[in-house]
């Protein structure tokens, strides 16, 4: 049995309302004369981007935009991205956006600082050491990309979500501003919200990390479910239930943006050091082949996952009604577990998350090479508490088309 876990997480974090107004000063810390901002056109149209410039700018900071960023970005963006940066040569690079920017800064950050293809990089510790400086700035509640390890590619030649994975890739600098979520559209709050419950609802059921079998020579970032971890997704979960809804309902619901931000923010930090599970892995062959965000993937699947690991995991999944606030007192541990696997399918229809796998443009005939492929991801799978079979995971799927 293992005795001993580690926790990493963004070098520094800067949160709440105004912490944009930060920046200069942040990057200026870091020692660095040429920014480079990795957004989307999106962002430059609702005028988020200009705002993020003018206070590197007020730092003293000449300032370079790259607005090719795009939703679950390919290997190609990535290509393009790199490309544009070795023309310019910055010394620091800020993320602005959801998940997908900030994975894309992430990943250009390594290219640019060690050279070499994608490929080089994909799985867990092939990167050799430290990035280009990066501050992270959210515009989504979701992904906790700001203080995570992992940049998310779409390889689109084999229609599947690969990962760049390293504790290097964790930005100097995450800037944590609920007032940059409130242009975020209802769809987008809901897709990122629920995919921060799923990151914290997956690493409160993983496996323990005294049981994790992580073999020998490999490396694994995840670290299975520990103290601190827990510490982390209990309150994200709370958050969650509390003010998702209402973040959807009404995107200048500040306490909502500012609940959400830091539930994600958390989440984050506990899901990418204990482990996320099956959720995800039948979420990357799903979204690869069908282009649905990665935060509905995981939404529609969440509790069908929750239901197959309830035998494992009964009196976690228990304990997380307690956490959303529901009435528990004189239930038995199962029909409390029963009671929060319901919840959740009733947020995800509250915020409008598909129910079933054929509503995002999945075919019968996907279902069983999915299973195969999540089965194949053994950093994922590894940390799910319930051993599955490529069978166990069709049967989530058949149950979910």
């Amino acid at each position: 049995m293992r005795t001993t876990w580690s926790f990493h997480t963004a070098g520094a974090i800067h949160f709440g309302r105004g912490a944009t107004d930060q920046l200069g000063e942040i990057a200026r810390e870091l020692g660095a004369s040429h920014a480079l901002v990795v957004t989307d056109k999106a962002l430059v149209k609702a005028g988020l981007a200009d705002q993020v410039q003018s206070r590197l700018a007020s730092g003293g900071m000449r300032v370079t935009l790259f607005d090719g960023g795009e939703p679950e970005p390919s290997i190609a963006a990535l290509l393009r991205c790199h490309d544009f940066a070795s023309r310019h040569k910055p010394d620091l690079l800020v993320g602005l956006g959801g998940g997908s920017n900030m994975d894309l800064a992430k990943t250009v950050g390594v290219l640019l600082t060690y050279g070499g293809e994608p490929r080089d990089y994909m799985g867990e510790g092939k990167v050799p050491g430290p990035i280009l400086p990066l501050i992270a700035v959210p515009t989504t509640a979701g992904t906790g990309s700001e203080v995570t390890h992992a940049g998310i590619l779409t390889d689109t030649e084999n229609n599947i979500k690969v990962a760049i994975a390293s504790n290097y890739l964790r930005p100097r600098a995450a800037v944590v501003d609920p007032l940059m979520t409130v242009t975020c559209p209802p769809k987008a709050t809901a897709d990122s919200g629920i995919d921060a419950l799923t990151h914290a609802v997956e690493a409160f059921m993983a496996t323990d990390s005294s049981h994790l079998e992580i073999p020998e020579g490999e490396i694994s970032i995840y670290q299975g479910r520990n103290p601190l971890g827990n510490a982390m997704v209990e309150p994200a979960v709370s958050l969650i239930a509390s003010h998702l809804a209402d973040a959807v309902r009404d995107g200048r619901n500040l306490a909502a943006r500012e609940g959400m931000h830091l539930a994600a923010l958390i989440a984050g930090m506990g899901f990418s050091n204990v482990g996320v599970g099956a959720v995800h892995a039948l979420e990357y062959p799903i979204g690869g082949a069908v282009h649905c965000s990665h935060g509905c993937g995981n939404g529609l699947l969440l509790p069908y996952v929750m239901e197959f690991n309830k035998p494992a995991r009964v009196e976690a999944v228990a304990r997380l009604a307690e956490l959303m606030g529901l009435p528990v007192e004189g239930l038995s541990v199962e029909a409390a577990a029963d009671a929060a696997i319901e919840r959740v399918r009733a947020l995800r229809k509250e915020i409008g998350i598909p129910d079933k796998l054929r509503e995002i443009g999945v075919e019968e005939h996907q279902l069983r090479s999915f299973a195969e492929a999540a089965f194949g991801i053994k950093r994922l799978m590894r940390s799910n508490p319930r051993q599955a079979t490529v069978d166990d995971l069709e049967g989530i799927l058949q149950a979910a088309f």
